[in-house]
């Protein structure tokens, strides 16, 4: 039977974890920063590790990132017509980075678990205007932990009586004990290219490898994916992340911190409240859903699955 555990800080709850019954499979969730999963363990993998002492300002470790990912120039954006300026929190590019809800605080509205599985529902409500997005909306993040499996999907509700544009994406930071021999498999064609303040301003043809040896590149990369599956294959396990969306980006960034990387998948283009590379619209009382699944595959059925690839409705992660 999987249980479910909540940590209480001063009377609020704080964390929440989820675990199998024989102590395999684990996630913690942090409710105070905006719902991320900073641990994750899948049959005595590390998969996510706590990068503490890393100040989670800095890593935005595994946080989720809406209502856009990466930056956006001065935080400024059209939409509709009318100009809006959202809070400048990287200060030394003066630039707007990774949305306005990865430091919120979400509440436990749901949860239960089976011989199988343990599932929890987390809410923010955005129920006033805001600088810069003066939209009210509700987000949900429903957690599905399974022995070899977690799954996130993301529940996007416009309370408003206007659209707003938004795009969703999600910043976990894979471990490997040797990442220097780990591969990173992704089905590209096109790479966004930066300025020099690491704001997206085009495109340009990518002609590398589909397999990516990481060895000790570092990357700061954002493919635009040509399907909706990634792999990731380390000396200890392999996974795959397989998103229901249709539009499909891709960052990949490392940081100063011995074998993790980022591996950050995406429903439209870095700066897309600019340059609208899949860039979507919300209409009042309206909703949007995405999923993305990290699915732990055996090394004796690795090659078989890999040559099977599922259908857009399968889990395989």
């Amino acid at each position: 039977m999987f249980k479910i555990n909540n940590t209480r800080d001063k009377g609020h709850p704080a964390f929440i974890e989820l675990q199998d019954h024989e102590g395999e499979s684990y996630a913690k969730l942090n409710l105070n920063n905006g719902g991320s999963l900073q641990e994750l363990s899948l049959q005595k993998k590390i998969i996510i590790k706590d990068l503490s002492p890393l100040p989670y300002s800095d890593t935005f470790a595994s946080s989720i990132l809406f209502p856009f990912a990466s930056r956006i120039k001065n935080g400024e954006y059209t939409f509709l017509d009318k100009t809006y300026r959202l809070p400048i929190n990287e200060i030394e590019k003066q630039n707007a980075l990774h949305g306005l809800v990865f430091d919120k605080t979400f509440e436990v509205i749901a949860q239960s678990s089976t011989e199988h599985s343990a599932e929890v529902t987390l809410e923010f409500r955005q129920p006033n205007q805001i600088e810069g997005f003066p939209f009210e909306f509700s987000l949900q993040l429903i957690y599905v932990l399974t022995r070899n499996n977690i799954t996130l999907e993301i529940k996007v509700l416009n309370l408003s009586n206007a659209p707003f544009p938004f795009s969703l994406g999600w910043h976990p930071y894979f471990y490997s004990s040797n990442l220097y021999s780990s591969t990173l498999s992704v089905n590209s064609s096109r790479k966004i290219t930066f300025d020099d303040n690491l704001i997206a301003v085009n495109e340009e043809t990518y002609e590398g490898p589909e397999e990516i040896d990481i060895k000790d590149e570092r990357f700061d990369d954002c493919f635009v994916l040509n399907d909706n599956k990634v792999g990731f294959k380390t000396c200890d396990y392999e996974l795959n992340l397989h998103t229901s969306s249709v539009d499909n980006y891709l960052q990949v960034y490392t940081i100063n911190e011995a074998n993790v990387i980022a591996i950050e998948p995406l429903t439209a283009a870095p700066n897309s409240f600019n340059n609208n590379q899949g860039l979507q619209i919300l209409e009042p009382n309206k909703a949007y859903s995405v999923s993305w699944h990290v699915n732990l595959i055996s090394k004796n059925v690795a090659n078989n699955v890999l040559s099977n690839p599922l259908s857009n409705n399968d889990i395989i992660a």
